[in-house]
């Protein structure tokens, strides 16, 4: 199963790096210990050379998606506000639900989409998940489609966002609304800097 998280890694200048991930567990249940998942970052991302160089990182639960959608296409201008980590160098988020120190296992970087094992070593909740209507998973959905320009069909993902769109309007909060113009805004600017037509 792949769940939407956040990762935060520690950058050479020691400055937080904040990324949306979809780390792989084997199975979740209610009520479940987690213990291990699986990251599968390209080699072009800075969470991969950040986890190569220190092997550990911070996974958070969270329903903040404008947090999401900003840093899924490098809007992220300040940091959101954290503390540091218990156990490993980094950082965890303070508005985050829930939070999952871990250190890399294993490392598999044969392929361009690298294949990182990870060992949670310490958890903790800030607050209750408040939960995702309609409109935060349009926007996680916008926020996937943003990230794949370049790597699936302009139509697909014009469409795509076209149609998430609406449930945006219908069940979005301001939140959502800024979050889900923003990743439009950055795939028609995208786009048209590539010399692609939205028609």
């Amino acid at each position: 199963m792949i769940l939407e998280g956040v990762v935060t890694t520690t950058n050479p200048d020691q400055s937080m790096n904040v990324s949306p991930m979809g780390p792989k567990f084997d199975a979740v249940s209610s009520g479940q210990c987690l213990e291990e998942f699986v990251l599968r970052p390209f080699q072009a991302s800075t969470t991969y050379r950040n986890l190569k160089r220190t092997g550990v990182g911070v996974l958070h639960v969270t329903d903040d998606v404008l947090l999401i959608a900003k840093a899924a296409v490098g809007k992220l201008i300040d940091s959101p506000p954290s503390r540091p980590a218990n156990l490993i160098d980094g950082f965890v988020l303070a508005e985050a639900c829930r939070w999952y120190e871990f250190e890399v296992k294993r490392l598999n970087d044969a392929e361009e989409r690298t294949t990182i094992e990870c060992q949670i070593v310490e958890r903790g909740r800030i607050r209750d998940f408040w939960g995702f209507n309609r409109a935060k998973h349009a926007v996680l959905e916008a926020a996937i489609l943003a990230t794949r320009v370049g790597i699936i069909s302009d139509a697909e993902i014009v469409s795509g966002i076209e149609s998430l769109r609406v449930l945006v309007e219908k069940t979005g909060g301001p939140a959502e609304h800024e979050a889900f113009e923003l990743l439009d805004e950055y795939v028609s600017s995208t786009l048209a800097r590539s010399g692609s037509k939205q028609e």
